[in-house]
């Protein structure tokens, strides 16, 4: 197995997040009618961080933040053994801008998943996608992001892998041959 390739560390990891938030900001202004959704488990990361750096970017500290639960909604799920997550979305969405977070976008599934746990919430007046990696030709569904940290080609044997200060105790992502 050869070594892992360091896509991002964690001076690269900070500014990619960075120029996330300030994007969010030229399309979101006050994010008055907008509302931030993590997908569980590992885009919940994201959206936390991008949540907490924009209440300290906008001064506002009434940026809603949510995370939900796709498990159900997935379409491989008799296919795998899944541990469901919990979902917690304390406002309305409807007729709200809603970002959809998630960490890795690969096939497409699992946005395509959120998409249709979204709407038993309520109907968002529009969606858009925020990921931090994007594995652009691997598509298996025509879901494209609307805001993205890095862009990568690599083929199907290769993995993301992202790392939390939350959970592994620093930032990185690395592609690593399965």
């Amino acid at each position: 197995m050869s070594a892992a390739k360091t896509l991002l560390n964690e001076q690269n990891f900070e500014i990619t997040l960075t120029r996330l938030c300030h994007q969010l900001i030229e399309t979101h202004n006050n994010f008055e009618n907008t509302a931030l959704i993590g997908l569980q488990p590992r885009g919940v990361f994201l959206s936390k961080r991008i949540h907490k750096q924009l209440q300290t970017l906008c001064k506002n500290k009434n940026i809603l933040c949510g995370d939900l639960d796709i498990t159900f909604y997935r379409d491989d799920f008799r296919q795998k053994e899944l541990i469901p997550n919990q979902t917690n979305i304390p406002f309305i969405i409807e007729n709200k801008n809603v970002v959809l977070i998630d960490d890795v976008l690969f096939t497409g599934r699992t946005i395509r998943s959120g998409l249709d746990a979204l709407l038993a919430f309520g109907r968002p007046n529009k969606v858009e996608l925020l990921v931090l990696i994007d594995r652009r030709f691997s598509r298996h569904l025509p879901i494209q992001p609307n805001y993205v940290g890095k862009t990568i080609d690599s083929i199907q044997s290769q993995q993301v892998k992202v790392e939390w200060k939350e959970t592994e105790g620093h930032d990185k992502v690395t592609l690593v041959n399965k």
